[in-house]
């Protein structure tokens, strides 16, 4: 039997961090389900600006929030009125004051979930899933698709230099479900 442990959470702690920053021992279930309406709600209000990850620290009364985002002049609008419209939502969402950091993506072409989300997108337009897969540099995806209800494919790729088994290397692996026909 192979002994398999996920990329991941085998680098935390070595060069990567938790995605959540804050420690509960009563409020815990509340609070992580709290959390994932969090991003949820960030994920279904932000789909066209290429939101990568949200990190989301606490304090006692207070939620800090950083996105990570391709497009941040999308996250925070005209004048700062798109940022205020979401920091107000949140607030009524969880009750708590909320602070959001926003942070840009400047080479969207290695972070996993926007090349995931960015092939999806082109497959939904009907682009040949072979030039759909020429995404960035040093990735590694696998796409499966279905172009009509009774016939679907599965295809992997690989652009450039990506090795996995060092811990030294960053790694980070996505998925985004699009149904296309």
């Amino acid at each position: 039997m192979g002994q398999k442990v996920n990329p991941i959470g085998l680098r935390i702690g070595v060069i990567r961090d938790w995605e959540s920053k804050w420690y509960a021992e009563k409020d815990y279930a509340d609070l992580l389900h709290e959390d994932i309406k969090i991003r949820e709600y960030i994920a279904k209000r932000l789909a066209d600006a290429s939101v990568s990850g949200v990190e989301i620290e606490r304090a006692a009364n207070r939620v800090n929030i950083t996105i990570r985002t391709a497009k941040p002049g999308m996250v925070i609008g005209k004048g700062g009125s798109e940022v205020e419209a979401l920091r107000k939502a949140l607030n009524a969402l969880t009750g708590k004051r909320v602070h959001i950091n926003i942070v840009e993506v400047k080479k969207a072409d290695i972070d996993a979930k926007l090349v995931a989300e960015n092939i999806a997108r082109q497959l939904e337009n009907r682009v040949s899933f072979r030039r759909a897969q020429k995404a960035g540099d040093s990735t590694r995806h696998a796409c499966r698709c279905k172009r009509n209800p009774d016939a679907g494919f599965r295809t992997f790729g690989r652009c450039g230099y990506c090795p996995c088994r060092t811990l030294q290397r960053r790694y980070s692996s996505a998925s985004y479900a699009s149904c296309g026909y």
